[in-house]
């Protein structure tokens, strides 16, 4: 099993941004001596719990200081930028670090209305047309010249290197079919809502048409996991991350608290119910039971590669828990 990370820069509590941002480039360093396939970093936009609004900037940095691991966004929002730019943006990264980029796109905001008002300038955002955005942005990193008239006449360059691969992210099937049609990989966001199925990506695959950035279909699925050395050490510090998400669910976004002040948070029953509930879309436990659960998914789904999840208070428990997964699984 091909096995990933998915980095969102969290900013914990007691840290600032700048060390979120620092931690993800040693991230991506580790996870390139450890033999991760890929880094992928993701985009939030108006909360100070996560420091990766620019995930392109940050791959632009990190590919400085790594050389052998892929480098990607999970995802670009497309919905704020044009085709133009997106594959001006991707184009540039992948003759920067030749045959290393992801272009890694989603269809959702990845902040609140006031941001999306604020990224198109007061201007309606368009949510209508997102994978037509991403055909012609696809067009434009193959060198190709768009359908859509409004981008005939205009060039992406540079041109003539060695293009990106392009991704679709879906989180609940609905993207499955247009990735297929489009010829681009497909990542599942697991840790979402926990509802893959085989069904989603038999369609995917039973859809798949080559094109000029893939040859063949390929499917990543992320996860949420906290690994340690025993299962109560592991649920001790997932224990934060699981406040964070619940509060999430009551419409509030929050920095991940310290596991002390986790462990005092006073909890209701059905606080813990919930949480309890939520551990389906968070793998907890020793290396060796995580693994076991990914490597049954796998086998389950019929997936190619794990991307992994991890906003551990302590960036030294994060990157202990890529160190035993890698140890685990590669």
């Amino acid at each position: 099993m091909k096995l990933s990370i998915l980095d969102q820069a969290p900013v914990t509590s007691g840290h600032s941004p700048e060390e979120a941002l620092r931690f993800a480039v040693e991230l991506a360093k580790i996870g390139d001596e450890l033999g991760y396939h890929r880094f992928w970093m993701a985009e939030h936009h108006a909360t100070d719990a996560f420091a990766s609004s620019a995930p392109e900037i940050t791959i632009s940095h990190i590919a400085a200081v790594t050389d052998r691991i892929r480098l990607g966004t999970g995802g670009v929002m497309m919905m704020h930028y044009s085709p133009l730019k997106l594959a001006e943006t991707f184009k540039t990264l992948a003759a920067l670090a030749p045959g290393r980029i992801d272009f890694g796109a989603g269809r959702a905001p990845g902040g609140d209305s006031s941001s999306i008002y604020a990224l198109s300038s007061g201007r309606e955002p368009m949510i209508h047309n997102l994978y037509e955005k991403f055909a012609v942005t696809m067009q434009y990193l193959a060198d190709q010249t768009p359908d859509d008239p409004l981008y005939r006449k205009a060039t992406a360059s540079p041109n003539q290197i060695h293009p990106p691969e392009a991704w679709l992210l879906g989180s609940s099937g609905n993207s499955a079919k247009q990735a297929g049609r489009m010829g681009v990989g497909y990542s599942f966001a697991q840790f979402f809502n926990g509802e893959l199925s085989k069904e989603i990506l038999d369609t995917y695959r039973s859809h798949f048409e080559p094109s000029s950035l893939m040859d063949a279909p390929e499917v990543n699925v992320s996860y949420m996991a906290t690994v340690a050395d025993s299962e109560e050490e592991a649920r001790f510090h997932a224990l934060p991350q699981d406040l964070a998400r619940l509060m999430l669910m009551q419409g509030k976004i929050v920095k991940t608290m310290s596991p002390e002040e986790a462990a005092e948070y006073p909890l209701t029953e059905l606080d813990r119910m919930r949480i309890e509930d939520m551990r389906r879309l968070h793998l907890v436990g020793t290396p060796a039971q995580v693994g076991r659960a990914l490597a049954h998914d796998q086998e389950r789904f019929g997936f190619d590669e794990t991307m992994i999840v991890c906003n551990a208070h302590s960036y030294k428990v994060r990157q202990t828990v890529y160190e035993k997964l890698a140890s685990e699984i590669l």
